[in-house]
């Protein structure tokens, strides 16, 4: 294994000047139930893939839409399974509930939850890179970001408010999806190739991201504040912070105890 070289947190700005990356195998639009058998068997040969879902955008509270689309990738061929059209096939069920095969995603449980809400199963060797990150001082969660932490290009996100459920997939959309199922296998394999950190370093690390964003946070209250012609307030250090909170869930306590003293007084008369 190399040594653990990840930066811990990238901008945004730094995100844009990046090259973009995008899976350049063959892709595979699975939208005919006589289709899937053959597109199974493939991904059975393969020892880990990678897998991501996409459901119809909702833009009203509380709206969700089924899954549409699961795609699941190797390093040379993507399967897109079109659900809206083949439903959640046994064979399919069956290829995620099978310890034997590594299936690899980012958020992962609400994409198997997901597919589950089609037909149940119970899944198995299904690993989550969030899960994983931390332990090698990534602290940010998205798939653009962690692919461009790990490889220093990113992925497009043009296409991510898609229909999924459109009669017919773009080529552009069907690359789109693809290059997220890839991204997924191409981070977990990375990860794998370097060295997790000791713990206490996380701990160490996870205390000055959160510095770093109190930071951020309080230039921009105090940029906003001066915007109004008010001089900001003295910052609190973190450690000022974590004493002043634990201060004031201590008086909370005490007002609970209080009130639960007065409350079986009152019972008792």
């Amino acid at each position: 294994m190399t040594n653990n070289n990840y930066i811990h947190h990238i901008s945004k700005e730094l995100l844009q000047l990046m090259p973009i990356a995008a899976f350049e195998g063959e892709v595979i639009v699975v939208d005919k139930p006589e289709m899937v058998a053959e597109a199974v068997a493939y991904l059975r040969t393969q020892r880990v893939v990678g897998v991501d879902t996409e459901a119809r955008p909702s833009f009203a509270r509380g709206v969700h839409y089924p899954t549409a689309l699961v795609q699941i990738a190797s390093h040379e061929r993507c399967y897109l399974f079109r659900l809206t059209h083949v439903g959640m096939p046994e064979e399919l069920a069956a290829f995620f509930a099978d310890p034997a095969i590594c299936k690899v995603g980012l958020a992962f449980r609400d994409d198997i939850n997901g597919l589950r809400r089609r037909r149940d199963f119970t899944p198995a060797n299904c690993i989550d890179v969030q899960s994983m990150v931390e332990q090698y001082g990534v602290f940010d969660l998205g798939l653009q970001k962690i692919f461009a932490i790990c490889f220093g290009r990113k992925i497009s996100k043009t296409q991510q408010l898609t229909n999924w459920e459109n009669s017919h997939l773009t080529p552009e959309q069907a690359r789109y999806a693809s290059t997220d199922a890839w991204a997924t296998l191409l981070i977990y394999e990375d990860l794998l190739a370097h060295q997790p950190l000791p713990n206490e370093e996380v701990i160490a690390l996870k205390r000055a991201e959160k510095e770093r964003q109190i930071e951020h946070q309080q230039e921009v209250q105090d940029q906003r504040l001066r915007e109004q012609g008010i001089e900001p307030p003295p910052h609190m250090t973190l450690i000022e912070r974590e004493a002043h909170q634990a201060a004031k869930r201590r008086e909370a306590r005490k007002r609970k105890r209080l009130r639960q003293s007065a409350r079986k007084k009152k019972n008792n008369t």
